[in-house]
């Protein structure tokens, strides 16, 4: 659902530009985790701008839990694929559940 060049960031880290550079980091980003799920609290949408207001729940080997609340943007082009995907959260609110 990416545009070919579209902008990933997930603030704070540095955005990635790309399909491929997406992938990567989000594979990073989810290194070791067994699943994760998705609560969408809120969704609002504006032309091409959609919001989401969700929770991220990540789930690891032996039980530890993570559950992430995030802001989302995700700007989509004329041919329906997203072009720009901003996720806001509290880093510090990650790392405090990660021990």
């Amino acid at each position: 659902m990416l545009s070919d060049d579209c902008v990933s960031h997930t603030i704070p880290a540095d955005p990635a530009v790309g399909i491929a550079a997406t992938r990567e980091f989000v594979k990073n980003f989810a290194a070791g985790v067994e699943s994760v799920t998705f609560a969408t609290n809120a969704i609002a949408a504006n032309g091409s701008t959609v919001l989401t207001e969700r929770v991220d729940t990540f789930l690891y080997p032996g039980g530890k839990r993570i559950d992430l609340p995030v802001m989302g943007t995700f700007e989509v082009d004329g041919d329906g694929k997203i072009s720009a995907w901003r996720d806001y959260f509290d880093l510090n609110q990650f790392m405090s559940q990660m021990g």
